[in-house]
């Protein structure tokens, strides 16, 4: 697979670094519209093309597949122009802004029968995958009760960087920088992780967005602080069960992790991914009397670069898809309207 690395800032270094180090994936191209870090970016990964822009790219057209790695708003534009020159797309998280956009990408990339993923990085966690395996095949039983959590730390301790002072951080606190806040930031992630863990769709939601004043008038010069911080969710998973499904940037001591409980009427699952490792503890059969947990060794899983590189080679898409991340994003844009109108809505 020849590829083309669209967008060379934030994430494109893992994405260059991840597949670089599979047999068979070579790196050809790489675009940016800022030359300087576009040469940067060539010489640090060994990219031997550069070009100014996707039409540019696709004018060459020597690649088969884009990893689209640009800022959120410009990943619907994009990845349908690649779809529709016929390269296969892994696009990083979320899929679109909206969901109506979200749906069209879709639309164009069933329509051409291409690969089309999204890299929704938690995928990566052994443990979640294996807790999902858990959890369909029946050993917990049907489902009833769900919990996940995303706590991150960023805006009570400068471990990350200073947020006051860094625009790398202060964009996601402001709307008008193009922000959703952490309901748009790593909203996405959990919603995966709750549902991919558990087995489940969702089918009802019910939020609440939160905006703390950080600081004088809720403003550090040209950012208006005014993006969600918090959000907290009420769910109805496909089955019937019930879960409860939370993020915050003000989580003191948690740097990055992602927290998932599963409960069936016969035992539960226990994920907790963290920067330094995750776990996995289960609790099955006569441990369900004893109130005991055990935790469980799980071997490492293939990545999402390494399944997407594959799904080209066997032309056969894998999971999560444009599709799947459209539902994600469904559930977001209908937590917004949730919370503005305070009330529960369906997803269809």
């Amino acid at each position: 697979m020849r590829l083309l690395i669209l967008g060379t800032g934030g994430m494109a270094a893992q994405h260059a670094k991840h597949f670089a180090a599979i047999d068979g994936v070579t790196l050809v191209g790489g675009v940016d519209v800022d030359p300087v870090r576009l040469e940067k970016f060539k010489t640090t990964h060994a990219i031997p093309n550069g070009f100014p822009s996707l039409d540019a790219a696709l004018a060459w057209g020597e690649f088969d597949a884009v990893a689209n790695v640009t800022p959120d708003s410009i990943h619907h534009p994009t990845s349908i122009a690649a779809l529709k020159a016929g390269k296969h797309v892994f696009c990083e998280k979320p899929l679109a802004t909206d969901a109506t956009k979200a749906f069209e990408m879709v639309e164009v990339a069933e329509a051409s029968g291409l690969i089309n993923m999204v890299n929704l990085t938690y995928r990566n966690v052994a443990q979640l995958q294996k807790a999902r395996e858990i959890v369909t095949s029946g050993q917990i039983g049907a489902v009833k009760h769900v919990e996940a959590s995303y706590l991150q730390s960023w805006l009570v301790s400068k471990a990350w960087g200073d947020w006051r002072t860094e625009s790398q951080w202060l964009w996601r606190l402001s709307k008008k920088h193009g922000s959703n806040g952490v309901l748009g930031d790593i909203g996405v992630h959990i919603l995966d992780f709750a549902s991919y863990g558990a087995g489940l769709d969702i089918e009802h939601v019910f939020a609440r967005l939160k905006t703390f004043d950080k600081a004088p008038g809720n403003k550090i010069g040209e950012y208006e602080l005014d993006a969600n911080d918090s959000f907290t969710m009420a769910v109805d998973f496909t089955n019937g069960a019930l879960g409860v499904i939370h993020a915050t940037r003000w989580a003191t001591g948690h740097f990055n992790e992602l927290r998932l409980r599963v409960y069936g009427e016969r035992g539960g699952v226990e994920v907790q991914h963290r920067h330094d490792g995750s776990r996995l503890r289960v609790c099955l059969g006569d441990d369900a009397e004893t109130g005991t947990w055990a935790e469980t060794d799980v071997p490492p899983v293939p990545t999402n670069y390494q399944r997407f590189a594959e799904a080209v080679r066997t032309g056969k898409n894998q999971q999560p898809d444009f599709r799947h991340a459209a539902e994600l994003q469904r559930v977001l844009d209908l937590a917004m309207l949730s919370d503005a109108d305070h009330k529960e809505l369906a997803t269809h």
